[in-house]
């Protein structure tokens, strides 16, 4: 068992799809066979972008059923609601008065918000709230209240664990050494997983596929994907196929290398190659789809292992935050 305690977080912004499980939930599940650490609906970061409490609490039971069905070790995996724990709102109001503005003025989604207001001509703070501007320094509490040592996190969401280890480092300069500094892992396998377009998998480009879509659904998804004019019998680059970097989600090693042969070697048209895509996910995602259906008809099920989850994470959290607390206020 590796001592070091890991933490991460899912957002409840919409049904679960193929490019929430090709991020970092791959690998938090695996982490968690072998480490403890704690997983968090992180519902109190949906509010930046849904005001619909019935929304949010739908897709918080989603998330929770997503990483249940698809094996989180619930032993070691401290699974709980991020709204449940008051600590968090304490600890958020605290590195408040820490955290230099100028450090959010650089926070990507701050950044982005913008950019995209300037190139439009709009007020540059046009649709940003002060949810979305201090949301580095809630993903910061998150991160510190409970001693976590390493955060998960694909390249692009580094800055976060580095936000993080900054607004500790100024707390830690100003009231004596009360944080770790927790260290991201970056998965560097971890790549932008293609929607049906070839773009980025995104809700907002209509381009997804449900990761837990019944059969006939899953199939008729699959069989949409874009793909270029090749003909059969052509060699094809499974390296720019869509098709390929799905199958690659849930075949081994062996699998991926033989499919790559397929595509290089001629002979196999799309269509083929589609169906093949379709049956190893749908072998693979069979098992949890069923799971996921069972859970979400059992809500009180997912509840009781939040609630369970709350109540192990507000034991540390508590502790913490007595702790903090006694550091700034005496």
């Amino acid at each position: 068992m590796d001592n070091k305690i890991f933490l991460s977080g899912i957002k409840p912004t919409g049904t679960p799809h193929l490019g929430n499980y090709g991020g970092m939930l791959r690998s938090i599940i695996e982490m968690s066979k072998t480490r403890k650490g704690f997983v968090f609906i992180a519902d109190l970061h949906s509010l930046n972008s849904i005001h619909n409490s019935a929304d949010i609490k739908q897709h918080s039971y989603e998330c929770a059923a997503m990483a249940i069905a698809l094996g989180l070790n619930l032993e070691n995996a401290v699974l709980f609601r991020q709204s449940d724990i008051d600590a968090i709102y304490k600890l958020n109001t605290l590195l408040m008065n820490v955290t230099p503005k100028g450090l959010m003025n650089r926070a990507h989604s701050y950044k982005a918000m913008v950019e995209k207001n300037t190139e439009s001509g709009t007020d540059v703070d046009a649709g940003v709230n002060m949810g979305l501007y201090t949301y580095p320094i809630l993903m910061s509490a998150d991160i510190l209240l409970y001693d976590s040592d390493v955060v998960p996190v694909g390249a692009d969401q580094k800055q976060h664990v580095e936000f993080a280890r900054d607004i500790a480092g100024y707390f830690n300069n100003t009231y004596g050494e009360t944080f770790k500094l927790p260290e991201p892992i970056i998965n560097q396998d971890i790549g932008i997983i293609p929607g049906l377009d070839g773009r980025k998998m995104s809700k907002s480009y209509d381009n997804t596929i449900q990761l837990f879509a019944p059969s006939s659904e899953l199939k008729k998804k699959i069989m949409r994907i874009t793909t270029d004019s090749k003909t059969p019998e052509e060699p094809k680059n499974p390296d720019e196929s869509t098709i390929f970097q799905l199958y690659k989600l849930f075949a081994t090693n062996q699998e991926i290398e033989d499919f790559r042969k397929m595509f290089l070697a001629g002979g196999m048209g799309y269509g083929t190659a589609k169906t093949i895509l379709f049956e190893k996910m749908d072998a693979v995602l069979s098992g949890p789809r069923a799971e996921y259906e069972r859970l979400m008809n059992n809500k009180s099920e997912i509840d009781k292992i939040l609630e369970d989850g709350a109540m192990r994470a507000s034991a540390v959290a508590e502790k913490n935050i007595v702790r903090i607390k006694k550091a700034m206020l005496g």
